[in-house]
């Protein structure tokens, strides 16, 4: 008999675990691993995911079940397969490592549009995906016989068909929105057969267009040489890893490397998976690897609908797209015999998952890579210290990665100048604008010049906050501990955590004030003043969270920018990394500071990654570029450290720091969360949970460092209340395990939920 390993889709621990279930003799055929299937659970039919299957004689079949006659058969297979046994291991892996359900994890390799549910029609159990599933159109095409028919004198509207589709077929939607109603002259001739109607696969959604050739470049630099090289050796297996580090200045020609690695993984009958950290890069990434590799190209990302991810996901699971571009979960896409996989920008923090289940695509990408005995790569002109330790090996890695340095651009041009300007001195010197005069000259140079130029601001909005010069009083939102932010356009107050709006005061909701001051500057201000120290024909095109809410907005700005004769992008940081523009001559940022004072461990780092990131936008072709740095705090390592573009002077600062302090990559962390509505229930729950996962600790042997519980840096957010506790263990330690029977154990409170976030990429 055959058995069948089942994962019901209803995501509780109590229920965590797979299910036999006996696969009846008609199923037998259609029943395959990967497949949704529907079961008996509880006295109700549930979808489930086949993870195993196993053949069975009555005594083993007893030995693993128990008693053969409790062994329910399954009720239906609702589709084909979704994934096959590696991807099934890859999910129970993922479960396990980072502390969620089968069932979440399973749905990482499932087609987009939610839990499915499973419904009776005709007698047939069928899985039902809300909102999405494929979509049919129906197509006129004229038959052979249409040559030698003519139609009747009074048939005009035969006539007229029949003249509408001799170019070609046409869809019957678009016939009938040309001529009217067709459908009685549609079903005339396919009767006469001079027509016959077809039904084909309607592609949501129109892809990225391609912006501008991407041509093979003639010539590598000798650092692109020698990336070719170890990938080719570690594609042969002459290397210990499989995985390659493209340590690369910006504008170095990573995408090129990228580009031909690819074409030789589709030479070699294999697929390729390429991810980018930002929806803001995927027109423009998508438009090169369109521009190479024409049709072969699907796009998953978040910006899309429902339907229009579904058809990307059913096009790459048909195997009519080889090359798959997008954010991080582009990385479970149903690829045939994946070869490699690219991780572009690697050090950005848009890998890790902020909500079940909290993966980091970079860790599981390794993990994928080697299941599938594939090959990764991890591009960035600024690679995490994570990565940098792991390139170096020892405890961080059981195989040292290869790391290649690429350090020359292709036009020869060097890294731009960086300039730092020390914004308190110019305070003091009587200016009380927020830019610079060297950066307001800078800008009248371009705009005499005809170039362009991009200013980098990490904040939206118009103003930080909103403060009363009388009382002090700061407006906060009423569900998160946080000011509220000023919005110009508006005249509104928002909260960029839950999105409460409330109109902006006349007067101080507190004492009456008239005087309300608003201090720090968002995007929309720094629009409003720039504009005051521009041309008024210069354009200013602004990319943050605000403009790019619409669909296709990213996209449309890009357009823009890149059409403009001059002008400039100002933006946050989804402009500062990626971006490709070769008029671009100058950037600048605003306040480099912004990042800086976050409390939080890895904030140092990130400053230096996005000045070095946002600084490689200038000076990428012919011309040469120029920074400008606006800073109160001109003599951090971090910034002097972008300035120089000596990644070195950081680290030699960042890493005895890190070391001290027991931060990664000395240790592993571990971010055990409460939250709810009730206060005193979450302190109760972390302190519980707390008490016990030391528990767990000492019997396991182990001394790690547990830090809390205490309340997060945020410590309500949308009406919640918000603890922590940390733990640190040491490197490649299994945190999981002895967390996970902790979990397992636990009680379920409606009142307080909790979530571990191991190896969390920010503590807030």
């Amino acid at each position: 008999m055959l058995v069948a390993s089942v994962i019901v889709d209803i995501a509780t621990r109590a229920l965590d675990r797979p299910f036999n279930y006996l696969v009846p003799s008609q199923l037998v055929p259609s029943a395959q691993v990967g497949c949704a299937v529907s079961v008996d659970f509880g006295n109700r039919p549930v979808v489930g995911y086949i993870i195993e299957l196993a053949e069975m004689d009555e005594a083993r079949c007893a030995a693993v079940v128990g008693d053969i006659s409790k062994l329910k058969p399954l009720l239906g297979v609702l589709s084909e397969p979704y994934f096959d046994t590696v991807s099934a291991s890859l999910a129970t892996w993922i479960a396990h490592e980072y502390l969620c359900t089968l069932p979440e994890a399973l749905h990482l390799f499932t087609p987009p549009g939610g839990s499915p549910k499973v419904k009776r029609v005709e007698g047939e159990w069928q899985l039902v995906f809300p909102g999405v599933g494929p979509v049919d159109d129906r197509w006129a095409v004229l038959t052979e016989e249409a040559s030698g028919f003519v139609p009747a004198k009074n048939a005009a509207k035969q006539q007229r068909v029949l003249e509408a589709l001799s170019c070609g077929g046409m869809r019957v939607v678009e016939l009938s929105a040309l001529l009217g109603n067709v459908s009685a002259t549609l079903k005339s001739l396919e009767k006469r057969g001079v027509v016959r109607i077809e039904n084909r696969r309607h592609m949501r959604g129109a892809m990225p267009a391609v912006c501008g050739a991407c041509c093979a470049a003639d010539q590598l630099t000798q650092g692109q040489e020698h990336a070719l090289a170890a990938i080719h050796a570690t594609a042969a297996g002459e290397t210990a890893s499989n995985v390659v580090v493209l340590d690369g200045i910006t504008g170095s020609g990573k995408t090129e490397v990228y580009l031909r690695a690819i074409d030789e993984t589709l030479q070699a009958g294999k697929s390729a998976i390429v991810l980018v950290p930002e929806i803001a890069l995927t027109p423009q990434t998508v438009g090169r690897f369109r521009a190479r590799f024409s049709d072969d190209v699907a796009v998953l990302h978040s910006r899309l609908s429902a339907g229009e991810r579904f058809d990307q996901w059913d096009l790459i699971r048909q195997g009519r797209a080889h090359v798959v571009v997008g954010t991080r979960s582009a990385l479970f896409a149903p690829v045939a015999d994946l070869g490699l996989v690219i991780i572009d920008e690697e050090h950005d923090s848009s890998y890790k998952q902020d909500n079940a289940p909290r993966y980091d695509a970079r860790v599981v990408a390794r993990k994928l890579t080697e299941m599938r005995g594939a090959m990764l790569i991890l591009g960035s002109a600024t690679p995490s210290i994570d990565t940098l330790a792991s390139c170096a090996g020892g405890a961080h890695c059981e195989r040292a990665w290869q790391r290649v340095v690429l350090g020359e651009r292709p036009s020869g041009q060097p890294l731009p100048d960086v300039q730092i300007v020390d914004m308190a001195r110019e305070f003091k010197g009587g200016s009380r604008s927020m830019f610079s005069q060297v950066l307001v000259d800078a800008l009248a140079g371009v705009y005499e010049r005809k170039e362009k130029a991009v200013l980098l601001l990490n904040r939206r909005g118009f103003a930080s906050f909103v403060l009363c010069r009388e009382c002090g009083f700061v407006p906060e939102c009423p569900h998160c501990s946080t000011s509220l932010t000023y919005h110009e356009r508006s005249a509104t107050l928002v909260c960029h955590h839950c999105g409460h709006i409330e109109p902006m005061p006349a007067t101080c909701p507190q004492c009456g004030s008239p005087y309300l001051r608003k201090f720090g500057a968002g995007t929309e201000r720094v629009e409003a003043e720039l504009r005051q120290v521009v041309p008024d024909d210069m354009p200013i095109i602004r990319m943050d969270a605000d403009t790019t809410k619409a669909k296709g907005a990213h996209e449309r700005l890009l357009g823009e920018f890149s059409a403009s004769e001059g002008g400039i992008l100002l933006g946050t940081q989804m402009i500062a990394k990626g971006l490709d523009f070769p008029d671009v001559t100058l950037v600048g940022v605003i306040n480099a500071d912004t990042t800086l004072k976050l409390p939080d461990f890895r904030a140092p780092e990130r400053t230096f990654q996005l000045l070095e990131q946002v600084s490689g936008r200038a000076g990428r072709a012919d011309k040469p570029g120029r920074v400008i740095v606006q800073t109160y705090w001109p003599e951090h390592p971090a910034i002097l450290a972008a300035a120089a573009h000596d990644r070195e002077l950081f680290l030699e600062q960042e890493l005895p720091s890190r070391e001290e302090l027991g931060y990664p990559p000395y240790v592993r962390l571990a971010n055990v969360l409460a939250w709810g509505r009730n206060e005193q229930a979450v302190r109760q729950v972390i302190t519980e949970l707390t008490l016990a996962i030391n528990s767990s600790m000492i019997s396991a042997g182990q001394e790690w460092e547990v830090l809390g519980p205490s309340p997060c840096l945020l410590s309500r957010l949308r009406g919640l209340y918000r603890w922590h506790t940390l733990i640190k263990a040491p490197v490649g330690a299994d945190i999981s395990a002895v967390i996970e029977p902790v979990l397992k154990a636990r009680k379920v409170n409606d009142e307080v939920r909790i979530a571990v976030d191991i190896d969390p990429d920010n503590l807030f």
